[in-house]
């Protein structure tokens, strides 16, 4: 039997199918998301919008990016498995489930302690074993682990930090938000020997600011 139209979304398949009708088509990200619930990672009271493609809240000023948007930003990356990724901003995991799934490994760093330490227990409460979490300035990368075939920044900064850059392993990809934080382009860029070369806009998107070190000054970010 189908699906009233205006029933609310409440699986993961119900998610996969909102990401196809926005364009996804890697079988093994969709695959991922089937099998990574949601709701899960999204404060208990968001749960019951977990499986809509739409931003929740989870405390501090800050919100997850709406599935879709994370789906094709880690589309662009055109991962196989065999990659070593970087991720800025945790967020509560979700998205760093889906990277853990399609990647060798990731290292995910989040400014917010507390948001981090849910993160921690989502990702260990899934069995997820092949991240790395930090606590800490994400603006400025996670140098010591570096360098990565993979970036994925969600968050926005008119540029690329130059840390970040650095980070980038000779033909890795990075993906991030570009713009003030609130209208932003996102755009992935590859490395060359010169740098990063911009290899294509993914969308336009609102994203909180980059905050840290190489980012925003805190009293500029858009912060409680």
């Amino acid at each position: 039997m189908s699906r009233p139209w205006n029933a609310v979304p409440s699986s993961p398949e119900d998610l996969v199918r909102a990401l196809r009708a926005a364009g996804i088509r890697e079988e093994r990200l969709l695959e991922a998301v089937r099998t990574t619930p949601r709701a899960d990672f999204v404060p208990a009271g968001q749960v019951p919008a977990a499986y809509r493609d739409a931003p929740v809240p989870i405390g501090q000023g800050q919100v997850t990016t709406q599935p879709s948007l994370s789906a094709m930003m880690i589309e662009s990356l055109e991962l196989d498995g065999s990659e070593h990724v970087l991720e800025v901003g945790t967020g509560l995991g979700f998205q760093t489930a889906l990277l853990a799934r399609l990647a060798a490994d990731v290292v995910s760093i989040e400014m917010r302690p507390e948001i981090a330490e849910r993160a921690r227990t989502n990702l260990t409460g899934h069995g997820v074993r092949n991240v790395e979490l930090r606590v800490g300035d994400g603006s400025g990368g996670v140098p010591d682990r570096a360098p990565y075939d993979a970036v994925v920044v969600s968050a926005a900064f008119p540029e690329v930090p130059a840390p970040l850059v650095a980070q980038v392993r000779p033909a890795g990809r990075l993906v991030q938000p570009i713009g003030p934080g609130g209208q932003e382009q996102v755009v992935c860029f590859v490395r060359t020997a010169s740098g990063l070369e911009q290899w294509r806009v993914l969308t336009a998107a609102r994203f909180v600011r980059l905050r840290g070190r190489y980012g925003f000054a805190q009293d500029e970010a858009d912060l409680p």
